[in-house]
């Protein structure tokens, strides 16, 4: 392989780079949404997300309930960011009745603790950050039988942590608890497997690792999600939701709609990014977005760098790197972005200035990494590090 990237190098974790073809289906001409033409583009949509949740395959078909599947999940997109995504699946499954276990190690995870607690009651178990969580602590909270679901950030982009998902499904599985997962930054880009996992809700956003645009999502809800929902509504006909309504999200999926005016040229954009993702394929797309993580993890601890995030459960999506020397960090990070086109982003919160982070979602080119790399290490040269020669691109291979 020889990298021959001459453009900008984009490693956002989000919002991530916009093909050709993504751009041109947001530039589609503007169409009426309770036309047949946009009917079609939700059909498609539906379709397509399906794959992106690695649920079973439905059609792209107007007309034919793509929305829901064999294995008995809904899929409903948002006009909102993942945000407006969670804050649907929480206000439309859970009350002040609700005990919510959030055990967190990130900032996204808080935000969703923060969310939950606008409408259920919440234990939040803090766990450093990038530091796995205490499974064993978390099935003897859960077999207390004190609370009504466990929701957790799945893939933390703060700090570049992935949680085990499929040992924390076993454990609500044993004792009966509904699983939600913030799924923004990993459905797409790492294995997610909602049925596998008996899994009641899981969200995405559009322009994380399907490479869509900004400012729209998905969710996947299961049979038992809408059954709970539709129990709690009988008793509460009037929650404090309208815009979020789920209900009514699923009643117009099912023909192809949305309840109210959604956002159409996102649709259409979205659309062209999930064929892209669907050309490669979705285990084709894991694969990848493993094989960059890999090779930027190696590269950096090889060149003397610590990371971040706990050695067992490192992200394949984004990678936190502790900065060499704190004082300039984020400069450095500034030149590059000015001088050498090459884009990362910084810590949040109290570990801002100490960490980038480097994403590997979307459709990030493996020459674009290379080049990308190659960039990093002459900005930190340029700084005054004295790093090994490395062959950077035999890390990618």
């Amino acid at each position: 392989m020889d990298s021959k990237w001459g453009g900008s190098c984009w490693f956002i974790p989000g919002p991530t780079r916009l093909t050709d073809a993504v751009l041109a289906g947001l530039a589609h001409p503007t169409m009426t949404h309770r036309s047949p033409e946009f009917k079609a583009v939700m059909a498609e949509l539906h379709g397509r997300l399906r794959h992106s949740f690695a649920l079973t395959p439905t059609t792209t078909e107007i007309g034919q309930q793509a929305q829901e599947g064999e294995d008995g999940y809904s899929v409903v997109v948002v006009s909102g960011s993942g945000t407006a995504a969670m804050e649907m699946i929480i206000a439309n499954r859970f009350g002040p009745d609700d005990n919510v276990l959030v055990p967190t190690n990130g900032k996204f995870g808080e935000r969703v603790a923060q969310m939950c607690q606008h409408f259920a009651n919440v234990t939040h178990i803090k766990y450093a950050w990038g530091q796995p969580f205490d499974l064993t602590e978390i099935d003897q909270i859960l077999s207390t039988g004190k609370h009504d679901a466990l929701a957790i950030c799945h893939n933390e982009t703060s700090s570049g942590i992935t949680q085990n998902a499929p040992e924390i499904a076993k454990i609500t599985e044993k004792h009966g608890v509904p699983f939600i997962l913030d799924g923004i930054t990993s459905v797409g880009g790492l294995p997610v497997h909602p049925a596998e996992w008996n899994a009641e809700a899981v969200v995405v956003g559009g322009q994380k690792c399907t490479a869509g645009p900004s400012g729209i999502a998905a969710v996947a809800v299961s049979e038992n999600f809408v059954e709970a929902m539709m129990e709690r509504r009988e008793t509460n006909p009037n929650p404090p939701i309208y815009y979020l309504d789920l209900i009514q999200a699923l009643k117009k999926a099912a023909d192809d709609q949305t309840p109210w005016t959604p956002s159409i040229n996102l649709c259409t954009g979205w659309v062209a990014s999930l064929r892209e993702q669907d050309e490669e394929g979705m285990e084709e797309r894991w694969a990848r977005c493993a094989r960059l993580a890999k090779g930027v993890r190696n590269l950096f601890i090889d060149l003397g760098f610590e990371l971040f995030a706990h050695e067992d459960q490192r992200s394949d999506t984004v990678t936190a790197v502790l900065y060499p020397e704190p004082s300039w960090g984020e400069e450095w990070r500034r030149w590059m972005a000015m001088e050498r086109d090459t884009h990362v982003i910084g810590g949040q919160d109290h570990v801002k200035g100490r960490i980038f982070r480097v994403g590997t979602m979307g459709v990030t080119h493996i020459e674009e990494m290379v080049e990308g790399c190659r960039r990093m290490i002459e900005g930190f040269r340029h700084f005054g590090m004295e790093l090994p020669d490395l062959d950077v691109e035999s890390y990618f291979r």
